[in-house]
């Protein structure tokens, strides 16, 4: 039995099955498209992702901030079983753990006796998705929820994401990226790369040309910057918007280079919320290192 309950967001982009399996809550993003809202699948539905990419190609979808009423209602049936430690998702890509925030202060009244720790995680997508993922580790192994939320909140600033993209016309078509800059790029076979600052916040830092010198240049940064540099010993994930190519491609650069990984570097999809924003072409890494910049 665990002695609190750890819960988070469908943005940890990991399946819900993997999630459920660890015995972690979820709260679900939503997008709209078309004029019709769609949850974040999160995998449950083998087909919602390929359907969301065809979607993507006629309308950029909009996506909405989870509200304190939704964090109530959720972290009140929660509460009627015990004490919650609630990850969150990364302010620097929502404010939604405000509302968590808020709802966590008027839920002290009706629930005196429990605890309730939001933290925001400062991570994105997969990145997240670890944070959440290692914390349930150490629940399991016998942690109390105010020693895993201790740990949560100098390992939040710890998670390396690195990520590049291959296909630039999303970014585009979202306004981060003018026309012509797009155009040039494309014709120069130009990757951006980026990472999340300390703040929480995607800041594209360098570009390379060529998928293959993106990815070297990220093992680079992850030789400088994960724990026991070439040495790291603790897992590493990997996710991607619709090119599983590149992620293989990515992974096998990963287990030569760094022999000494916890299992094997898992893969998985970017969800529907954080796609919504990235568009298609996107592989990122990460892993446990220094603290971020």
């Amino acid at each position: 039995m665990n002695s609190f309950i750890l819960s988070c967001e469908s943005t940890v982009d990991m399946p819900y099955s993997v999630i459920h399996s660890r015995n972690i809550p979820v709260m679900f993003y939503s997008y709209t498209v078309g004029g019709k809202e769609y949850e974040d699948d999160m995998d449950r539905d083998p087909e919602a992702l390929s359907q969301f990419y065809q979607r993507l190609q006629k309308e950029v979808p909009s996506t909405s901030q989870l509200n304190e009423y939704q964090y109530i209602e959720f972290f009140s049936k929660l509460l009627e079983r015990g004490d919650v430690l609630h990850i969150a998702f990364g302010s620097g890509m929502t404010k939604s753990v405000q509302g968590a925030a808020e709802a966590a202060k008027k839920l002290k009244q009706k629930f005196p006796t429990r605890k309730l720790i939001v933290i925001d995680s400062l991570c994105s997508s997969t990145g997240y998705g670890m944070l959440v993922d290692a914390a349930a580790d150490l629940r399991d192994e016998g942690m109390n929820i105010d020693q895993v939320a201790k740990w949560v909140d100098i390992a939040r600033h710890r998670v390396h994401h690195q990520f590049f993209s291959t296909d630039l016309k999303y970014f585009r078509r979202s306004g981060r990226m003018s026309g012509a800059t797009a155009t040039v790029a494309a014709i120069l076979n130009i990757c951006p790369i980026l990472r999340i600052d300390a703040a929480g916040k995607i800041i594209a830092y360098d570009k390379v040309r060529g998928k293959k010198n993106a990815i070297n240049y990220i093992m680079d940064k992850m030789a400088a910057h994960a724990v026991d540099g070439e040495n790291y010993n603790g897992k590493v994930f990997i996710c991607h918007s619709n090119v599983i190519d590149d992620a293989e491609e990515t992974k096998k650069a990963i287990e030569n280079r760094f022999k000494n990984i916890k299992g094997e570097v898992q893969i998985y999809n970017i969800g529907t919320i954080i796609a919504s924003h990235t568009g298609p072409g996107t592989v990122a890494v990460f892993y446990f290192g220094d603290e971020r910049e």
